[in-house]
This record gives structure tokens, sequence and C-alpha cells, in this order.
């Protein structure tokens, strides 16, 4: 939850357990905001309300009564070994291993990768721009204008390959 808090999240505990032992577990765990009680509908509700207050939201969860609010996430993560199929089947994402500690690594990789894309769509929409404008304005030969893409292909396709690292 340090790590999560540190990036910047809110973290929150929708649960259906009884407020009583949802209070021990957010005290264990660090969790400063807990909803417990709460129904299938009422989870959904919840991440209406959550996301109309913080914007996006990040819901994890395993079973079949959290699969409307995984629908209902800006992003819904599931976990893999544990998971229901139901739960499984509405995430966008999966940890396969269930382990808890790897949602703020994966949040970290997907700002990456959002970094990233913007990077590559940016410098193509560069590459094209000047491309047309030297075509016009410098009367750029079509062969060179399909060298230039072609290289500027190339140099999006590494600068992508570098979410690997």
């Amino acid at each position: 939850m340090k790590k999560l808090e540190a990036m910047g999240v809110k973290v929150a505990m929708l649960t259906g357990d009884r407020p009583e032992s949802a209070a021990v577990i957010a005290r264990e765990t660090g969790v400063s905001l807990v909803y417990s009680g709460l129904l299938p509908e009422d989870k959904v509700k919840q991440v209406h309300l959550l996301r109309e207050q913080y914007g996006q939201v990040l819901m994890v969860g395993d079973g079949v009564n959290d699969a409307p609010a995984l629908a209902a996430a800006t992003v819904g993560m599931g976990m893999g070994v544990s998971g229901s199929g139901t739960a499984l089947e509405v995430a966008d994402v999966v940890l396969m291993n269930d382990n808890i500690e790897e949602i703020a690594w994966v949040i970290s990789q997907a700002r990456r990768a959002q970094r990233t894309v913007k990077q590559n769509m940016f410098f193509a929409i560069t590459v094209i721009l000047a491309l047309i404008a030297g075509n016009f304005l410098q009367d750029v030969a079509l062969p060179l204008g399909v060298v230039g893409h072609e290289g500027s292909t190339i140099l999006v396709i590494l600068n992508g390959l570098r979410l690997l690292r």
C-alpha cells in the first residue's frame, strides 16, 4: 500500500465482509478508505462514486461478486490463480501469480507504456508533417520521402522496444 500511495494512488477497500473484519484488515494493510458490507451492486455504485471523486479507478478482485465492479472500473484487474472465471473474463488485466504486491509494478509499467506511446505518436506525426511540408515546399523526391518515413518507423519501433528492459 505504501508503494501505491508513493505513486499517488489512493487505495480503498470494497468488501462484502462485516465492518469489524474489514477494519482489522484495513489496519493491518494500511488501507485508509474502507467500504464494508457491500453487495455486488453496492460495489458497482461505490466504484462509480470513486470515479466521480478521483477520476480513474483500478478495481482489483477475484470473485464472482467482484465482476460487476471490475467491469464498472476504468481498469479491472483480476487475480489469476484463485480468481473466478467470471472475474477473469471481465478483467482488463490479470495478475497470473496473485501477488498483490505486483499491482504497483503493473501500474508503473502501464505508465511507462503510455509515455512511450505518446512519444511515438508525437514523433511519427512530426515526421509525417515534416515530410508533407518538405514535399510541397522543398520538392522532396518520393523515394527520399519513403526512406524518411520508413526510417522514422524503425525509430518508433526501437523506442517501443525500450519497454522490454
